[in-house]
């Protein structure tokens, strides 16, 4: 016997439904929303609206903007003069040292570009970045996404590239339904010398859509392949790979940074972790598909929250409430970066539990979804690791305002 429910009653159990889904799944809700999409006001007072590409590059709403933070650490700024020689910083009025050999001038701003929700350059490599939570960052160059060219499929004109010297301002906004992208995203199932991870495909740091091309010379010349022909991708070596195409045919190819060690990475968006960058020397195979949608839509995307956690020192004190990681990270939606087994992993925040310090070069790292990863090899999980630092200035009897790395025994995120 059919059960018919009353339309309120069926929406209510979808809803109730979509509570018990994972995140990935509740954001899946059409196949183009994980396009980035925006407008791209001019100097000229041109402006230009649709689906957007930074660089040859980024694509989607997961995929990072990187750029250079200021010379400061999250607390407030460091003494006058400071570019690395003097060991010390001040929080609080205290006096602390550390070992920042490099300067501040190194520590990377890097976010979601679902988090942003607007770019706006300011000269030269300058540039002023609006977060979803209110707040604004003045940064400087650091990475080829400063500087880069936007491409935009306008509606009316059709495709148009804006030179980054030409852009007054890039504001985000959530992926129309009827945009019809060129191209689709791409999946990946690829396995390394430490295990397999599988998710969104970003190949050579760089292509990332059926239509992007992979080249490679072999015997008879040079080659330049549509990804959404490819199959599979095996390391040969260190110079080659061996390439399988949908129609059956199987090519190895060589001479380019798409095929041998000189690549860039491999980055993929693996739902357990977030985004792994996979290095050549540990890369083995790819399985590569067209995606059926393109991840979490703009607006999937909440606005940050200031980053709380109780802390335990190594001797036992305990405090609770808004810190600093690093000095430096202060919000959920800021990543935490550190490598296993050559694999680099960039966290955010929101979806770590916990961090326990494992001697001065590595950290063991508890993702919300009870995996646990030993993590090593990046400032915010190894000894150069400038501790942690309660943004109160409220003290109590016996309670701590900074720990340095080598003093903290865990942090548990609320």
């Amino acid at each position: 016997m059919a059960i018919r429910l009353h339309p309120l009653a069926a929406a209510c159990a979808l809803a109730a439904l979509a509570a018990f889904l994972p995140p990935a799944a509740r954001a899946a809700s059409g196949p183009h929303q994980g396009f980035l999409y925006g407008t791209v006001e001019t100097k000229s007072g041109a402006s230009y609206t649709g689906v957007l590409r930074w660089g040859r590059e980024e694509a989607f709403w997961d995929d990072l903007f990187n750029a250079t933070k200021p010379d400061e650490p999250a607390t407030g700024k460091l003494p006058e003069g400071y570019r690395g020689d003097p060991q010390q910083i001040e929080v609080f009025g205290l006096r602390i040292t550390g070992p920042w050999e490099h300067g501040w001038a190194t520590r990377q701003f890097v976010a979601r570009f679902g988090d942003i929700v607007e770019i706006r350059p300011r000269g030269g490599d300058r540039v002023e970045i609006e977060m979803k939570g209110g707040t604004t960052w003045q940064l400087d160059g650091g990475s080829n996404d400063v500087g880069a060219d936007v491409r935009v499929a306008d509606a009316a004109l059709g495709e148009v590239t804006v030179e980054w010297s030409r852009i007054r301002s890039v504001r985000f906004a959530a992926t129309p339904a009827d945009v019809k992208p060129a191209g689709q995203r791409l999946r990946a199932k690829v396995a390394t010398t430490d295990g397999e991870f599988q998710g969104f495909l970003q190949w050579d740091s760089e292509e990332a859509l059926t239509g992007d091309k992979l080249d490679g010379e072999t015997e008879d010349g040079d080659v330049s392949i549509e990804m959404g022909r490819i199959r599979s991708i095996e390391r040969v070596s260190r110079h080659a790979s061996r390439v399988s195409l949908a129609d059956g045919r199987v090519l190895e190819l060589s001479g380019s940074n798409d095929v041998d060690g000189s690549i860039r990475g491999v980055l993929v968006e693996d739902e357990r972790f977030g985004r792994v960058e996979i290095p050549w020397g540990v890369f083995v195979r790819a399985e590569i598909e067209a995606a059926p949608d393109s991840g979490p839509g703009y607006d999937s995307y909440a606005a940050g929250r200031p980053l709380a956690a109780k802390v335990t020192a190594t001797d036992g004190r305990v405090r609770a409430g808004r810190i600093a990681y690093d000095l430096d990270e202060s919000a959920s939606w800021e990543l935490l970066n550190g490598s296993q087994a050559d694999v680099e992993y960039s966290i955010p925040f929101a979806r770590i539990a916990a961090i326990r310090p494992l001697g001065r070069t590595r950290a063991e790292v508890t993702l919300d979804n009870g995996r646990k990863l030993q993590l090593e090899g990046q400032t915010d999980v190894g000894e150069s690791n400038a501790g942690v630092a309660f943004l109160d200035a409220e003290k109590s009897a016996g309670a701590f305002a900074y720990l340095p790395w080598d003093e903290i025994a865990a942090i548990e995120f609320e």
